[in-house]
């Protein structure tokens, strides 16, 4: 039996979230922005476009604004009544293209992502060879109409090997018309040849006054004491700042806080508690959130003992634990290699399945180690 497309999660959205094609806007990358346009503008388009940065500042709702624009915008025939040049990206929500793409039926676009599972109902861990295949397909069903053709691959870091060498196959022979974006929170891991063939359009941590921007248009709105906190935890990530608010992000890492600050010895109960609220399937999301704050403490702590203390609390208490557990640069080295070590450990704990509770009591343990250690 069929999977009916509304059931099927989709693997680029974040919940709690619309889609990166709904975003009306771009918040706080006008940089990037004004980068395309300038290239746009001076005849200098490129056949590919890698959108680099970390996971959360806009990356993909960039992807899907300059595919929105380019399919929506004829391209200039020279004739005596040439458009003006654009100077944004902005398309009205009620043009045909607009909403051809919000339902995913604009035959000028095709979106690379990983693919359903059929048999195991779920999404598929990688893109596939397969789904590289179907740009063939594509291509040529859409060559008739003449005009661009874009593909968003979302995200590019997700491509198995065969599907990777696939896709540079295009990108060094590009149909006539067609530009490929793609997307890529860590471009160290595609292939160099893959690179090298797009130009960059980098986008950083979102600035504290974009990011109060974006969460004040949600629909509960963070107070602007919790909108700074999530700042902080969400190091200028819209995307890790909306996963925070969903999974409850702010109060489990004052958790954390206090399992630390207890004095010399951790707090035992409130640790067992944590290490048990991440067990099970149900609560695989809250158990990488965990490992995520963790290795964001130990961050901040070595950041504090080198003498670059965080601007503001994350949690009630955290100056005071950051300043006990941290006081200066022989503490700040060793947090610092804590952090590699325990990062280390959750990757390999995560690969080979291991307990969550053992590995965040385990995490626990060794961050109390350090601290007896410091305080000696």
């Amino acid at each position: 039996m069929s999977t009916d497309f509304d059931d099927i999660p989709e693997p680029d959205r974040i919940e709690g979230a619309p889609h990166p094609r709904n975003a009306l806007h771009l918040i706080g990358q006008d940089a990037a922005e004004a980068a395309f346009l300038d290239a746009y503008n001076s005849d200098r388009m490129h056949h590919g476009w890698l959108i680099t940065g970390p996971r959360g500042v806009g990356k993909a709702t960039l992807a899907w604004r300059i595919a929105r624009f380019l399919l929506a915008t004829p391209p200039d025939d020279g004739g005596m009544f040439t458009a003006p040049a654009p100077n944004t990206l902005e398309i009205s929500t009620d043009h045909p293209v607009a909403r051809r793409m919000q339902v995913l039926s604009e035959p000028g676009l095709f979106l690379l992502r990983r693919p359903w599972d059929e048999k195991n109902k779920r999404l598929k861990g990688e893109i596939t060879v397969d789904e590289v295949r179907k740009l063939k397909n594509f291509f040529a069903l859409s060559s008739a109409g003449g005009g661009r053709r874009v593909v968003i691959v979302d995200v590019a870091d997700e491509m198995n090997v065969s599907a990777a060498n696939a896709l540079l196959k295009l990108l060094e022979e590009p149909p006539q018309g067609a530009v490929l974006l793609l997307i890529s929170h860590q471009p160290s891991r595609l292939l160099p040849t893959i690179r090298s063939r797009c130009r960059e359009l980098r986008l950083g941590p979102l600035a504290p006054e974009a990011l109060a921007q974006i969460m004040a248009g949600l629909e509960e709105t963070p107070s602007p004491e919790d909108t700074i906190r999530l700042g902080e935890l969400a190091a200028g990530s819209a995307g890790d700042a909306l996963r925070l608010l969903h999974l409850d992000g702010m109060a489990t890492y004052a958790n954390l806080i206090e399992v630390f600050s207890a004095g010399r010895d951790f707090d035992r109960p409130r640790a067992l508690k944590l290490a048990e609220s991440a067990v099970g399937k149900a609560n695989a999301d809250r158990f990488d959130l965990i490992l995520r704050l963790f290795d964001l403490f130990l961050a901040r702590l070595a950041r504090h003992g080198a003498g670059f203390p965080p601007t503001a609390e994350a949690a009630p208490g955290e100056a005071a634990c950051l300043a006990r557990l941290s006081p200066g640069p022989e503490a700040a080295r060793a947090w610092a290699s804590l952090q590699q070590e325990l990062s280390a450990r959750a990757g390999h704990g995560r690969a080979v399945n291991l307990d969550p509770a053992a590995l965040i009591l385990d995490m626990v343990f060794r961050i109390n180690d350090t601290a007896a250690r410091q305080a000696a």
